[in-house]
């Protein structure tokens, strides 16, 4: 029983972490600011799923409200910290910069300078598939460079990684950063193509299908996000060393990142298919280009995170989709 502070609780992974450690008997405190990126009132039905039960509290705060987040580290006596808080989006990112540089960096700085102030035993926080840009290498490896990012969320996740790492050089503190990919489910976000797709066939109205249903991508179910994020909390990095450059100028550090993935990517127009089969409605399909941001294919190579911690993603596609159009029907009176 330990008490951890889960940043974006309101939000789909968050709530589902969230659950999960209830569950497993520890105390969460979970934060959200509650934003508008998308249906406020969603978010608030997440909440209530678990408010009621007697090892959580909610506060609404800003990562980015420096103050704040300084307080609430102070106050309370954390254990650990699931950092899941951002401002997410691809496309987004391009019409509101300022959003991601406000919450992704600013903010991540709070929750590290907090983690740096209490002496966490463990800060994980989420990452990005996006960080690998347009990698040519498959399946992605988490030793694959990843300099070259195409949009700036992806820029900012990246940015997270290598502050993190600067916390766990400088001050000691074991950070673990979870490389998300392509996560679906119930509860899901509104902004995702399967939740978008899934409204617009119930209601016989178009969906956008771009690269032309070429593009791929390792969906994973949440069920198999969240077994994998409550397995890392307790595998806490030691100082290890990264690779040459870093032990021979730097020393080593209780530092790591994972890919966190199917390791099964799906071809979107396959994966339509699916869905059109889950919810029993053909789609009408409007085939567009790649868009800006956007990347032809992610594919997770999640070896080490088998190692270390016995993840293994065991949610076929039907029956997370299954699951998926289940509750948004109940969800949505459909």
């Amino acid at each position: 029983m330990v008490k951890v502070l889960v940043t974006g609780a309101a939000g789909f992974i968050g709530f589902h972490v969230s659950q999960k450690l209830l569950h497993q008997g520890n105390t969460i405190l979970g934060i959200d600011n509650l934003n508008s990126y998308y249906d406020v009132s969603l978010k608030k039905a997440r909440l209530q799923q678990i408010e009621t039960h007697e090892k959580f509290r909610f506060y609404q705060l800003d990562i980015a409200d420096r103050k704040s987040i300084a307080e609430l580290f102070t106050q309370h006596n954390f254990d650990y910290v699931i950092h899941l808080a951002a401002q997410a989006g691809v496309r987004y990112s391009l019409e509101n910069p300022y959003a991601y540089v406000d919450s992704n960096l600013v903010g991540f700085v709070n929750i590290l300078e907090g983690c740096r102030h209490q002496n966490i035993k463990h800060l994980v926080y989420a990452s990005s598939s996006s960080v690998y840009g347009k990698n040519k290498k498959i399946p992605f490896s988490t030793d694959d460079n990843v300099d070259h990012p195409v949009s700036l969320y992806a820029a900012t996740k990246k940015a997270n990684e290598l502050m993190a790492h600067t916390y766990s050089h400088l001050y000691g503190i074991p950070t673990t950063g979870l490389r998300f990919f392509t996560v679906y489910g119930p509860w899901g976000r509104p902004d995702m193509a399967y939740f978008l797709f899934t409204k617009a066939i119930l209601e016989e109205k178009p969906i956008k299908v771009f690269n032309y249903g070429k593009m791929k991508r390792d969906f994973t179910y949440v069920d198999d996000i969240v077994e994998g994020i409550a397995r890392v909390i307790d595998n806490i990095p030691q100082s290890q060393t990264l690779n040459d450059t870093i032990e021979n100028n730097k020393g080593s550090v209780p530092y790591k990142i994972y890919n966190i993935g199917n390791n099964q990517p799906v071809e979107l127009s396959h994966f339509i298919e699916v869905l059109e089969d889950c919810i029993g409605k053909k789609a009408i399909k409007e085939f567009l280009p790649m868009q800006p941001g956007d990347v032809p294919m992610t594919y997770a190579d999640v070896d080490e995170l088998i190692k270390d911690v016995g993840f293994q993603p065991n949610t076929s596609l039907k029956t997370g989709l299954e699951k998926f159009v289940n509750w948004y029907r109940d969800y949505y009176q459909y």
